[in-house]
């Protein structure tokens, strides 16, 4: 189920687009600024972003310019002016789609599935690969190399929660919920520990990582250029 953040200042429309996207399966993130957005972004792990051109304090084409420094995520961009170089622009500082106000959620929709298509075009992957690891997403086997390592369920979960946005950071108080697995109780050091065991299997060194990197007060990441 992909979650999308969505950054607009009109309190009718995000309440429109949120219920309408929720029906149609997509986890929706809301903020009503700039600043809140990237906020949010930094501590929500997102698969999309829809941005609204117009917005008070930094304008759109500003947060749009801050996200592309920390993630290609796909962006949608909304806008309610007709003025092409808003578009161009957008288009320009690194923008996926566009499009104009007023607008259907259904085309919005179609939008959206259409850029998260374009990240992963045949849909649904049998195999998730970050360097030489290889996860296989049917029989839930890893590999690294030729060397299989054996995990637990739950371990695999949060493996592929990280390995999936290798490269970004994943929330530590949001990480099993990405890995679907909210049904774990959580201890104050349940994901570290798990965590620690993952570092163990992956052949981590506890002082170094080089694969599952802690960002100190935030979550993990999953190095893409190391592995």
């Amino acid at each position: 189920m992909p979650k999308v953040l969505l950054i607009d200042d009109d309190v009718r429309l995000r309440a429109l687009v949120e219920e309408y996207l929720t029906r149609n399966g997509v986890v929706v993130v809301t903020a009503p600024d700039g600043e809140t957005g990237l906020a949010r972004f930094a501590a929500e792990a997102v698969d999309a972003v829809i941005l609204d051109v117009m917005l008070p304090g930094i304008d759109g084409l500003e947060v749009l310019r801050r996200l592309r420094l920390r993630s290609n995520v796909p962006v949608v961009m909304l806008t309610a002016k007709g003025d092409e170089t808003d578009r161009v622009v957008g288009l320009e500082v690194g923008a996926d789609d566009y499009l104009p106000k007023p607008f259907g959620p259904r085309e919005l929709l179609a939008r959206l599935r259409a850029v998260l298509r374009r990240v992963s075009p045949n849909g649904p992957v049998a195999e998730l690969r970050v360097g030489l690891l290889v996860l296989d997403l049917g029989t839930r086997e890893v590999r690294d190399g030729d060397a299989r390592i054996e995990l637990t369920g739950l371990e695999f979960d949060l493996l592929h929660a990280l390995a999936r946005r290798a490269g970004r950071v994943v929330p530590r108080d949001t990480l099993l919920a990405e890995a679907g697995r909210s049904d774990v109780v959580v201890g104050d050091r349940t994901v570290d520990v798990h965590i620690s065991h993952l570092r163990q299997k992956l052949g981590d060194d506890p002082k170094t990582p080089r694969r599952i990197k802690t960002v100190r007060g935030v979550g993990y990441v999953f190095t893409k250029d190391e592995v």
